[in-house]
């Protein structure tokens, strides 16, 4: 009996699959015998994540893109059709992060914020969408934040690009469940990556008052992301779409 978290012949594109949630998503995915497609700006990063995961038995490939730039984003999607086939599951992960007050952000670091986190879920969405559809249906998962949800007087740009992520992730599963795609979206909480290390010496307290906040205790780490992005690229959430899931140890449903 073929288990419902079964990924054997399905192809999975990551962005931002070279580190931090990225990698933990790709690991799993790789794990339950997804292949892998890492896209990233780093090649270098990008072809140590694929010898990570074919060492995991997966076949990877790393493929360069800049996210923000449609006719980049459409080269990836094509490179994936050319190398294996198909595309089954699409991980918009790719972001960043400029630590300002409003009143102290550019025009051209707001714009870099919004393409670099939205606009390059709707090219890269957008891309995908004729092959999953044709092919008979497939998954898309937005990585959201926390930020959301919440806000720091620091974030306006990233909070900005997150919540619209939210809402673009509604839009695409009411537009196309009927072809059979399931679009969800995951809020990671506080986890130990590069952009959190920075965020941690930008403002010293928060290492502290995250572990405080936080029911189970700790930050989370990208291991921790793995299971949620199997369940959502796999047969077992054919009729979950829409869904905008917390993965952050309880942090936001704490008073």
């Amino acid at each position: 009996m073929v288990s419902a978290f079964e990924l054997k012949g399905k192809v999975a594109v990551v962005t931002g699959g070279n580190g931090g949630i990225g990698l933990g998503m790709a690991r799993g995915l790789a794990e339950a015998g997804a292949a892998i497609v890492v896209a990233g700006r780093s090649r270098d990063k990008s072809l140590a994540a694929v010898k990570e995961l074919t060492g995991l038995g997966a076949r990877a490939v790393a493929l360069e893109v800049d996210v923000a730039h449609e006719e980049s984003v459409n080269a990836l999607i094509r490179g994936t059709l050319d190398q294996f086939g198909r595309v089954d599951v699409l991980v918009n992960n790719a972001g960043i992060n400029i630590r300002k007050q409003p009143q102290d952000l550019t025009l051209s670091e707001w714009r870099e914020v919004l393409d670099t986190n939205l606009t390059s879920a709707f090219l890269t969405s957008r891309a995908a969408y004729p092959a999953m559809k044709a092919q008979g249906g497939g998954k898309i998962i937005n990585i959201g934040s926390m930020m959301s949800i919440f806000a720091l007087p620091v974030v306006s740009a990233y909070a900005a690009s997150k919540g619209g992520l939210v809402q673009f992730t509604k839009a695409c599963a009411t537009a196309w469940a009927r072809d059979h795609i399931q679009v969800n979206a995951v809020l990671p909480g506080w986890i130990d990556t590069e952009l959190t290390q920075q965020a941690r010496r930008v403002i010293p307290t928060l290492h502290d008052s995250v572990e405080a906040r936080t029911p189970e205790g700790r930050w989370g780490v990208p291991a921790d992301m793995a299971g949620v992005a199997v369940f959502l690229a796999s047969p077992a959430s054919d009729f979950l779409t829409g869904a905008v899931i917390p993965v952050d140890g309880g942090y936001s449903v704490r008073g």
